[in-house]
């Protein structure tokens, strides 16, 4: 009855932004991710920061949860609602508010997609360089801190953001940072709120770096029979000092999956992907150093895709990996996890979750950004065999676990979303206090995100 009653109240006050139809409400209860689907209470459809403001302000005086909806490309359960949650859906923000091509910066709504934000930097002749692979929203990646595929050279989110637009949980109008490439004003509240899964505040605007579109750029693969090697070649480059733009690991089962969905015909053997930004003569010296270090460890099949529509494919194969290996076994879920290690011990760290995927015998490529020690396992599950569901979630136990030991963290660039929350103690230690108390001075009635994090 009472949630009859809120119903009633907010289509009564927002009649053209609620949304409360089953379609929508099944749309927003489920993200990439595997955690269960939870259907919000209704879809507020936002346009501007001024509708997120009015929206929040009027969910805090009536003490309502809010969630928030970009792209719903997360892997962690970020975007599913907690139990009657209002969805706020961000995905109208989705206008370039400025281009400063001068000062290679920009500003967007939080909705922008980040494939749609370069196909309009590229008149300009810019690009904004954080590439998780999906076709995320800006806000989103903000929230979840992603990096993705460039951020070997050109960093992550937390690198590449000047400033944001957030509405407190009180419906509040902040601005965090500004234009200026560095200040040492106040404290910190962009990097606070990028990474906070939605919990603090409601990212509406993003004030990006940008970086000009390289003069040229080089694509290959190389292969190997066994992981130790082609690891080894990623540090071999890393400590050579090549500025290799990505570096990118998938293992014999993932490149078994692009084959199938993409229609690739590469070997089935462990594989680098390789890319390289500059001038002509810079991608040269890069490659000939990066190709004799593969022919010295025993790589094979170092091959250049010449033509752009091979370097497109080539990506896009990587890219849809997620969906690849859905597609290896029909009505299946993937639980997709991932985690970050010291260079160093990356090499150990994947031979240790390759032999304990052979013992299990689960069904799992890996995949990772392994030129910065990030690494992904996409654990193909039936849906209906609860015992395989209870071997891969000891299995994402005993690797985030080898990752903290490793000096690791559990999670790279997924996040802690809804299902690494009992990790966070383990690696943060009495921090974890310290964060709660942040979330409680800035959320005290626990309206957002809530479910993520804590």
């Amino acid at each position: 009855m009472i949630q009859n009653n809120i119903l009633d109240l907010l289509l009564e006050t927002f009649p053209d932004k609620i949304d409360t139809q089953c379609y929508a409400l099944e749309q927003h209860s489920k993200d990439e991710s595997a955690h269960l689907p939870q259907t919000p209470l209704a879809v507020f459809y936002a346009s501007s920061t001024q509708d997120v403001s009015q929206i929040a302000t009027y969910c805090h005086h009536h003490k309502i949860p809010m969630s928030v909806f970009g792209a719903g490309t997360s892997v962690e359960g970020q975007s599913i609602p907690a139990k009657g949650s209002l969805c706020i859906d961000v995905s109208h923000m989705n206008n370039i508010i400025a281009v400063h091509a001068d000062d290679q910066d920009c500003q967007v709504q939080a909705g922008l997609t980040r494939l749609e934000l370069n196909n309009q930097l590229a008149k300009h002749g810019l690009f904004f360089p954080v590439d998780p692979g999906a076709n995320a929203s800006i806000g989103g990646m903000c929230a979840t801190r992603a990096s993705g595929t460039n951020a070997v050279k050109y960093g992550t989110m937390k690198h590449n953001v000047l400033g944001l637009t957030a509405v407190t949980a009180a419906g509040s109008i902040i601005h965090t940072g500004g234009r200026a490439r560095k200040s040492a004003a106040g404290y910190d509240l962009t990097s606070l709120l990028i990474g906070s899964e939605g919990t603090l505040a409601i990212i509406t605007e993003v004030t990006l770096k940008l970086q000009g579109l390289p003069e040229n750029t080089a694509v290959a693969f190389v292969q190997f029979d066994a992981l130790e090697p082609l690891i080894q070649l990623v540090i071999s480059t890393l400590q050579m000092g090549v500025p290799i733009a990505r570096i990118e690991l998938l293992d014999e089962q993932g490149i078994r999956a692009v084959n199938q969905y993409s229609r690739l015909q590469v070997p089935e053997k462990h594989t680098l992907f390789l890319e390289f930004h500059g001038t002509d003569n810079a991608i040269m010296e890069q490659t000939q150093i990066v190709e004799s270090a593969a022919n010295d460890l025993g790589g094979t099949q170092f091959e250049w895709a010449t033509h752009q529509e091979d370097k497109n494919r080539l990506w896009q194969a990587r890219h849809n990996v997620l969906y690849a290996a859905k597609a290896l076994i029909p009505n299946s879920v993937v639980w997709t996890t991932d985690v970050c290690v010291p260079i160093a011990s990356l090499a150990a760290c994947i031979l240790d979750t390759h032999k304990d995927l052979q013992d299990t015998k689960l069904l799992s490529p890996i995949v990772g950004h392994v030129g910065d020690g990030n690494f992904h396992l996409l654990m193909v599950l039936p849906k209906d065999d609860p015992k395989i569901q209870e071997k891969a979630y000891h299995l994402n136990e005993r690797l985030v676990q080898r990752a903290l030991d490793y000096g690791g963290t559990s999670t790279g660039e997924h996040g802690i979303g809804k299902g690494k929350k009992h990790w966070l103690k383990a690696e943060h230690g009495d921090a974890v206090t310290l964060m709660k108390t942040i979330k409680s001075a800035l959320d005290p009635l626990n309206l957002l995100g809530r479910g993520n994090i804590f």
